[in-house]
């Protein structure tokens, strides 16, 4: 219970730590610069560690600990609970950046911007919670701490199949996303919340189910096991794969490369009146 306890401590003091300095550079920065930058660089940095954390309870607490895993899914659900109500709009992914340049809703440089601020986040958000388990503030830390060296890889599977798995997460994940953007956020964010700990626990044991290429490459592509390609693969390539897939199936096109709808017919905005011409009407229109 005790390193339970610590764990969630750690949970509080990171979205407390990243709340404050998103609200801090939300008042000095520029607006454009916080919400390009800041505000994801924050976001992913949050999620990171918290993800790596809750890889140590996931990993080492069933036997270490006596965790079971309705209280592990319980707490992926409330973190991303909060992370939905605390991320003031960020994504803290790389593929939701993706989509929204498809979507035709953000430019190149600015996406680009973003996922560098995501990726930057996420490594050194990693950095710092490696330094914090050194301190070996709790038995799961120490133990975290003699493993971190080896650690081992989040890919259970074949190649193939974990990009597949790893693509049809980021699919559902992407199609939930588009078909409750208009929702108001009291839905919004259980729903996605739900979602995430659905797949954590179908997909998980296969790739963990990350669905975030800048989160998997804070965690597991630095770890022996499989080659930085074969990561690339899983974890990058599965993802956009699956992200364009839901973007194609929701508008029926990709908006930043071609208008035509392959899926979906367009409603004529003029209806045409049916039927035969009265003879009065012929009468009119010579």
């Amino acid at each position: 219970m005790a390193s339970l306890n610590v764990s969630l401590s750690f949970f509080f003091a990171t979205c407390a730590l990243c709340e404050v300095a998103r609200r801090i550079s939300k008042a000095l920065l520029p607006a454009g610069t916080y919400v390009t930058f800041s505000r994801e660089a924050l976001g992913a940095a949050q999620l990171a560690a918290c993800c790596l954390e809750m890889r140590v309870l996931v990993e080492l607490g069933p036997w270490a600990g006596g965790f079971g895993p309705d209280l592990l899914l319980t707490l992926v659900f409330l973190l991303f609970v909060v992370h939905g109500v605390t991320f003031d709009g960020a994504s803290a992914n790389p593929t939701v950046a993706f989509q929204e340049f498809l979507m035709a809703e953000a430019s190149l440089p600015g996406t680009l911007l973003k996922v560098a601020a995501q990726v930057l986040g996420a490594q050194v958000a990693a950095a710092l919670t490696q330094r914090l388990w050194a301190w070996e503030l709790s038995d799961l830390h120490l133990l975290q701490s003699l493993m971190a060296v080896h650690c081992s890889s989040t890919l259970r599977t074949s190649v193939l199949q974990g990009t597949l798995v790893e693509g049809a997460c980021t699919f559902f994940f992407h199609l939930s996303l588009l078909r409750l953007q208009r929702s108001l956020l009291v839905y919004r964010v259980p729903a996605l919340a739900l979602l995430v700990t659905v797949m954590a626990y179908t997909a998980g044991p296969y790739t963990s189910a990350f669905f975030n290429p800048a989160l998997a490459a804070s965690v597991t592509f630095h770890c022996s096991g499989n080659t930085l390609l074969e990561y690339a693969h899983v974890y990058c390539l599965g993802p956009v794969a699956g992200m364009t897939l839901a973007v194609l199936l929701h508008q029926g096109h990709l908006p930043r490369l071609f208008q035509r709808n392959l899926f979906y017919r367009q409603k004529n905005k003029y209806r045409t009146p049916r039927g035969k011409l009265s003879p009065g009407s012929v009468d009119a229109l010579v």
